[in-house]
């Protein structure tokens, strides 16, 4: 048989090659493994076996949202895990022009927190989202919220997880505030934050109301200092370098020993240990390099037994377990999380292994 030629793709949907490439990277690993061994011609962590049968199921769901708060949540125990490095499956189908931009995972009896550009919030039972299959279209969670005009979604937290919430701006603005002000009692569309001072929410997170926050930046830089050390009104968290902003802000309980696991839009990632972190005595100064990367585009606190998902840009999820990323104390650049083919990583969410949890 003579040997096939790919031809010309260029002008194909982005979408389109990276499943072509896919197949390709594919194939090319099963020929090897035929060849040579299973692990044969293979990055030293791609492997698109399962490491372990798939959980039982749970009530726990994966919520997948696009930047235009197209929804679908689907039960954790329908996406089997892989190894580090592999290139996912297709998840969220979404339109062109609306790229997924949020990942969490919260049980389908409980309630989620939705946070806008405009740090205003609003509370949506889980059961509201539309349930389907991995792959599938999801429906607007946006309807009857009453935004505003060039109001969007900024945020999305299970409700009820910490004893206050920990919002940050773009600006590098920061604010705690107790739980109950998220509460069941909450009028739809409380203001938590001014906008017009502070600038537009770009992150948020549960904490224990007397821990450290962790704000980082696209630019892989970050800051820790106590919470409680800062402004009722909120204050600045970290001094920005022109052109960056913040993407995340995670809490840091002690013991020292506490891992947050970073992600680069190129699919690399590492775990810092807080231990190689220390903290501010204040916040308001300029941040350190936590990971060497061109983009930072997620953080998350982490357990070696935690299960993380990552989401790519055209709509690819992988869950792997958080133990399989070395865990450094130093600044490094990291290792592969996600195979990347004409695509970025978007979003990373962190869930215990238990299906209690």
């Amino acid at each position: 048989m003579s040997e096939l030629h790919r031809p010309d793709l260029s002008g194909t949907d982005p979408g389109v090659v990276a499943y072509i490439e896919a197949l390709e990277a594919a194939l090319a690993a099963l020929a090897a493994r035929r060849e040579h061994g299973p692990r044969a011609g293979a990055d030293e962590a791609i492997d698109e076996m399962p490491l372990e049968p798939n959980e039982p199921p749970t009530t726990l769901n994966v919520i997948s949202v696009s930047a235009g708060g197209l929804a679908k949540r689907t039960p954790r125990h329908l996406y089997a895990r892989q190894r580090r490095g592999g290139m996912g499956i297709f998840d969220l189908e979404a339109p062109e022009g609306d790229p997924p931009a949020f990942l969490i995972v919260a049980d389908a009896a409980h309630d989620l927190i939705l946070l806008t550009n405009q740090a205003r919030a609003f509370r949506m039972a889980v059961s509201q989202v539309v349930e389907a299959a991995v792959r599938a279209r999801g429906a607007s969670i946006l309807t009857g919220l009453n935004l505003q005009a060039a109001e969007h979604l900024a945020a999305m937290l299970p409700a009820g997880r910490g004893a206050a919430l920990a919002l940050v701006t773009e600006k590098g603005y920061a604010r705690v505030l107790p739980a109950h002000v998220v509460g069941a009692a909450m009028a739809p569309g409380t203001t938590l934050m001014r906008a017009a001072e502070y600038g537009p929410l770009a992150a948020a997170c549960w904490t224990s109301g007397d821990g450290d926050l962790f704000v980082a930046t696209q630019h892989g830089l970050a800051i820790r200092f106590p919470e409680r050390v800062l402004p009722l009104p909120g204050g600045l968290a970290i001094r920005l370098e022109a052109g960056d902003r913040p993407v995340a802000v995670e809490a840091v309980r002690p013991p020292e020993g506490e891992s947050i696991f970073l992600l680069g839009a190129d699919g690399r990632c590492t775990i810092r240990l807080m231990g190689g972190f220390a903290a501010n005595k204040a916040p308001g100064g300029g941040g350190k390099v936590a990971m060497k990367t061109d983009r930072l585009v997620g953080v998350v606190a982490a357990l070696p037994e935690d299960d993380l998902f990552i989401l790519s840009r055209l709509s690819k999820i992988i869950r792997f377990k958080a133990g399989e990323v070395p865990a450094k104390e130093g600044v490094v650049q990291g290792v592969n999380g996600m195979a990347l083919r004409a695509d970025t990583c978007i979003v990373v969410t962190a869930s215990p292994a238990a299906a209690t949890a």
